[in-house]
């Protein structure tokens, strides 16, 4: 038991290790995906990121684009059906990013239809984002 805990928090560090440290004259974005889906930064107001496990931004207003996959359950499509994997964009704006100040985006679907909220530090919502388009993947 000692070693799965140990190893677990191991590998949970190697991960964050991976992180830079933010800026604090930028204001830092996290992406939280649910569990068996992948939530991806692609663009700050149409630049492409480098980077697509964060966002950081200059202060003020930005758009930001996220790809997000997940799968349908058959719950949602027929009693015989495999789950149906999607790969959505979606955009959310926001007005006032501060420097210094972290953000979250959280993302989730209701069967079909992708959703992701973006909160601030301290779990309120600022903005909702808009589905530009999905397909299957």
């Amino acid at each position: 038991m000692r070693l799965l805990l140990l190893t677990t928090a191991m590998l949970s560090l190697a991960g964050c290790a991976g992180l830079p440290r933010p800026d604090p004259n930028q204001a830092w974005i996290d992406l939280a995906p649910p569990r068996n889906s992948h939530l991806q930064a692609l663009e700050v107001d149409t630049r492409a990121i480098d980077d697509p496990r964060y966002f950081q931004v200059q202060p003020g207003s930005h758009e930001l684009t996220l790809r997000y996959q997940f799968a349908v359950q058959p719950s949602n499509i027929g009693p015989d059906a495999e789950p149906l994997w999607r790969d959505c964009q979606l955009n959310v704006k926001f007005q006032d990013f501060a420097a210094g100040q972290r953000y979250r985006v959280q993302a989730g679907n209701i069967g079909f239809h992708p959703w992701a909220r973006l909160y601030d530090e301290q779990h309120t919502l600022l903005g909702k984002a808009r589905p530009t388009g999905c397909q299957r993947s």
